[in-house]
């Protein structure tokens, strides 16, 4: 969350979602696992060992899993911009940002 919070208010300094992605070695595609549990989502990833976050509802569980994936890959809050536009859940549709131009994709 602290990740979130520093990109909508921190630093004004423009760092592109690519600079990110290829600096801290963020991947194009994540796979990424979810099940619902007392009405939250719980998402977590085989690809990324560890990895584990959740979200109260689909709006939240983008921003979740954004701040979850640039927390794991240490990205300071100072340099943390978002890397992700859309999830592609198998089976259960698209959740997409509000933010144009979608960058990654996860399945």
């Amino acid at each position: 969350m602290l990740n979130f919070l520093s990109r909508v208010f921190g630093s004004s300094r423009s760092v592109s979602r690519a600079d990110i992605k290829t600096k801290y070695g963020i991947p194009d595609t994540i796979n990424l696992s979810f099940e619902i549990t007392d009405g939250k989502f719980i998402i977590t990833s085989p690809d990324l060992p560890g990895f584990i976050t959740q979200a109260r509802d689909q709006k939240e569980l983008l921003e979740m899993v954004d701040d979850a994936v640039l927390t794991y890959y240490d990205v300071p809050e100072n340099e943390a911009v978002g890397v992700f536009n859309v999830i592609h859940i198998d089976g259960h549709g698209t959740i997409m940002s509000e933010r144009a131009h979608p960058v990654l994709a996860t399945r």
